[in-house]
């Protein structure tokens, strides 16, 4: 099968290397025919996330790019943990990983092409360590790692002092012999991973050269970071997930639409498969206007599409529309009623209960969500016709909705003002 040769040009314009080995012979690798790579991820929790997302974008470049995808999911490694600087981690039951493993290869699925001449592999590292013996794998993998390289890793090195558990402190090894055992069974060559990953995946290149005599590659993409250098998560420091349940596409689209505006150049080129060319004029567009934020509302597009698909992207844009009374979005009543709920639950949310079977009043509302503090000011709010019930200016601030304004059968938009707005659950009493 013919190879994109501007690959690794590609992969290098987009920010997408931050370390790999010799470059020459990776773009050689790379330029004379398939290669079988792989990229793995670890059944640490139920779902993928942002970091995950980097490898998935990348393994579908490579697989459009004519190469050969294994996707290996830790079921054994998942098992222990990588270190990491924050201490050691509880490890979870087998049935836990086990479930999240399952989780995590239903995940991954979407994402490549598993038909055609390059099709991708679905792995799991249970199936080569299970019934591997200790003595077998100290002989076989201990013998090629010297303790003083291992010792010398950064998160090793950081963790000595407040103390490291030999489980975790012998990972390298395991990941390590995940690249050997695909090299021996399937010929995979190269591996990627993120760049805290790196001294994972060159001891696996390494074991290959000590134990097998043969060659192999690999790259690391950089850690995804804010303007100031910490980490993205979803908002005070959760995790973005890629799950729905864990995180509904709203909330991911409100995400990418809110980066800053000195990271959604970086964002756009690593997330997104637009080309150079149209990355670059809306850089440009950006720069002259970035009030704008027209490079994030393409970037929050591509990026929702490409996890959660098309139609999940139109419900996130329709509900930011509706409940910022925009008007030419979809009214709240054509919204998904999950949609909305969720886009409401990232708004902020009350819950009232019926009175006797009627709903409360605009003025009792008002105060319940929070948008006023008194009924003083709930009544000259609604007096200077500045209260919303679903978009809709309200007069009366006695009256309560009508049963046909609950959305869903359930939910109120209220809104003071042109941006303040919060969301209602009306329950039975």
């Amino acid at each position: 099968m013919p190879v994109d040769p501007t690959l690794l040009d590609d992969l290098e314009w987009r920010g997408l290397l931050a370390h790999t080995t010799d470059r020459d012979q990776l773009r050689e690798a790379l330029a004379a025919g398939p290669v079988r790579f792989y990229v793995g991820f670890d059944p640490t929790a139920p779902s993928l996330h942002l970091g995950n997302l980097v490898q998935l974008v990348t393994a579908r470049r490579l697989q459009d790019a004519g190469h050969v995808p294994f996707l290996l999911v830790g079921g054994a490694t998942g098992m222990i943990g990588d270190p990491r600087d924050s201490g050691e981690r509880t490890l979870n039951t087998a049935e836990t990983v086990q479930a999240w493993t399952a989780s995590l290869r239903a995940q991954i699925e979407p994402f490549l092409s598993f038909e055609g001449e390059n099709a991708a592999t679905m792995v799991n590292n249970h199936d080569w360590t299970a019934g591997l013996g200790v003595l077998e794998f100290l002989r076989d993998v201990g013998k090629h790692f010297p303790v003083n390289r291992m010792l010398a890793r950064d998160t090793v090195k950081r963790r000595l002092e407040s103390g490291i558990s030999f489980t975790e402190f012998s990972y390298v090894l395991l990941q390590s012999m995940d690249f050997l055992e695909l090299y021996r069974r399937h010929g995979v060559a190269l591996q990627f991973g993120g760049s805290d990953q790196w001294g994972n995946i060159t001891g696996g290149a390494e074991l290959i050269r000590r134990s097998v005599g043969g060659q192999a590659h690999a790259f690391a993409t950089p850690l995804i970071t804010k303007a100031d250098g910490t980490k993205y998560g979803k908002s005070e420091g959760g995790a973005l997930w890629l799950d729905p349940s864990m995180l509904s596409p709203y909330a991911f689209h409100q995400f990418w639409l809110n980066v800053e505006d000195e990271k959604v150049g970086e964002l756009l080129r690593i997330f997104t498969f637009l080309p150079h060319a149209e990355i670059e004029a809306l850089e440009a567009r950006h720069a002259e206007a970035p009030f704008r934020r027209e490079a994030q509302q393409v970037l929050a597009d591509a990026v929702t599409t490409f996890v959660h698909g098309a139609r999940e992207t139109e419900q996130a844009r329709a509900a930011a529309a509706a409940l910022f009374g925009g008007d030419g979005g979809t009214g709240l009543a054509d919204l998904d009623v999950a949609t909305l709920a969720a886009a409401l639950r990232e708004a902020g949310t009350t819950t009232v209960a019926r009175t006797d079977g009627a709903i409360p009043s605009v003025g009792d509302l008002l105060l319940a969500s929070g948008l006023v503090t008194s009924r003083s000011e709930a009544r000259r709010t609604v007096g200077e016709g500045g209260a919303y019930v679903n978009n809709v200016r309200v007069s009366d601030v006695d009256a309560p909705p009508a049963e046909s304004d609950l959305l869903g059968g359930s939910w109120l938009v209220l809104r003071r003002g042109k941006k303040r707005f919060a969301g209602v659950e009306v329950v039975e009493g």
